[in-house]
């Protein structure tokens, strides 16, 4: 009995790592630099009731931004078309990185760890906005249709720190 159990848990964890090790991968990232300081985008990214006011593709989130805590996200990625999602925060590094990791159902179906990396850059900040997606649906999904959400995002961030902080002085 012994042996078949430890034959049976031998096969699963085979079987666990062949399906991991063919389970499709792909990544979007994008960068832009943003007419602010750090703590100011920060402060944009992490307000998220005010998302409806200016982002077009993450239109509401709910939540405390700490690590480990869950979060509600509103995302839109087509025009009437809404999907709420409760991913965990995997990294809240105040003015610096903000990380969380969304599924579908449950892991190894659709995940999605989405990342916004902020950088001093020439009294600006470098904003990297990216995401990793993993799952056995990626043979289904082409996430490459998410990269212009990506990038009207970060137009619209680029535009929402402009309109709040042009009259503060960022060069010092």
């Amino acid at each position: 009995m012994t042996s078949n159990l430890k034959f049976i848990a031998t096969a699963l964890t085979g079987l666990n790592t062949a399906a991991c090790a063919i389970v499709p991968k792909n990544e979007i990232v994008t960068e832009v630099i943003l007419p602010a300081k750090p703590e100011q985008v920060w402060d944009v990214l992490t307000d998220g009731e005010k998302y409806a006011d200016w982002n077009p593709f993450i239109v509401n989130i709910e939540g405390r931004f700490e690590t480990g805590q869950r979060l509600t996200n509103t995302m839109q990625a087509e025009p009437g078309k809404q999907m709420v999602f409760k991913p965990k925060i995997l990294e809240a590094r105040i003015n610096e990185e903000l990380r969380w990791n969304g599924r579908v159902i449950m892991p190894g179906i659709f995940d999605g760890e989405h990342y916004f990396l902020l950088e001093p850059h020439d009294h600006q900040t470098r904003f990297t906005h990216g995401e990793k997606f993993s799952g056995f649906a990626l043979w289904f999904i082409n996430t490459g249709q998410f990269l212009e959400n990506f990038k009207a995002m970060n137009a619209a961030l680029s535009n929402r720190v402009r309109e709040l902080y042009a009259n503060e002085e960022t060069t010092k």
